[in-house]
């Protein structure tokens, strides 16, 4: 990705346990991200949420701890983004997902 002055940041929010098949949901969202040549990925877990359900998942109750809150966060330019779109809709059953346009500062990486 060229460095645009300004973008777009896709968020997701779901749970630890959506699955998608016998995989977790994140890691497919990840991997689908990657396929289509978008910018990167970087999945955030969460240590205390809700959600629609109003139930509490917590890191500090054993029961409550197996379906922690999980962010995916993505950055590229907004026709990337936007042509995403639709296989994310395929593929988040229930959760959030937002998108902001934020203004990218630096996108470096070492060519080696």
């Amino acid at each position: 990705m060229k460095t645009p002055s300004v973008a777009l940041r896709l968020r997701i929010f779901i749970g630890e346990s959506d699955k998608r098949g016998h995989r977790p949901l994140y890691e497919v969202i990840v991997e689908e991200a990657r396929k289509r040549g978008l910018a990167g990925a970087t999945v955030l877990r969460g240590c205390l949420g809700f959600g629609a359900h109003s139930r509490i998942h917590t890191s500090k109750i054993l029961r409550l701890s197996e379906d922690l809150p999980v962010v995916v966060e993505i950055v590229d330019a907004t026709e990337k983004i936007q042509a995403f779109l639709p296989d994310l809709d395929s593929l988040v059953i229930e959760g959030l997902v937002t998108m902001e346009i934020v203004q990218v500062i630096t996108y470096r990486h070492n060519g080696r």
